[in-house]
């Protein structure tokens, strides 16, 4: 079966879909996030087989979330770097974090992980704001709206 594309489609949910929509490309995201470089290190670390892991890779490459470097020359071995694009996904994953550790885990039996600020170790409460007032989000007091050309 074919999927349908939503690579020029008029929303910038459904463009981030089209690059993220399936479920191993953001988990191979977010081991980026941990510090996986190496092919080796992803595939450990997921348990994910070599061509999804090779598909998936490829693909966050040509989206520009990760570039290919040389690291060895003889044999040739290359790691992955996120790039700017890619650094900029975690706020999407953060999202995502929050969500999931708020509805989608008993409250009796604490995560075993967290995120912590790396200078205080404090833990961080992930939250979408505005950019512009710095207020949370709150879909009852936003509506889409229409630009203007």
């Amino acid at each position: 079966m074919r999927r349908t594309r939503f690579d020029d489609a008029p929303c910038p949910i459904a463009r981030t879909t089209d690059v993220m929509g399936d479920w191993w490309t953001p988990m191979v995201m977010r081991e980026a996030f941990y510090g996986s470089r190496r092919f080796e290190e992803f595939q450990e670390r997921l348990g994910v087989s070599r061509a999804t892991l090779t598909q998936r890779l490829t693909k966050l490459v040509d989206e520009d979330f990760l570039t290919r470097v040389e690291y060895q020359a003889n044999p040739s071995r290359h790691e992955y770097r996120l790039t700017d694009k890619g650094r900029a996904f975690f706020n999407v994953l953060a999202a995502m974090w929050r969500f999931g550790e708020d509805w989608l885990f008993d409250r009796d039996n604490p995560l075993p992980v967290t995120l912590a600020q790396k200078d205080t170790g404090e833990y961080i409460h992930p939250v979408v704001i505005d950019k512009n007032t710095g207020e949370q989000i709150d879909i009852r007091s936003i509506r889409l709206r229409r630009k203007r050309s």
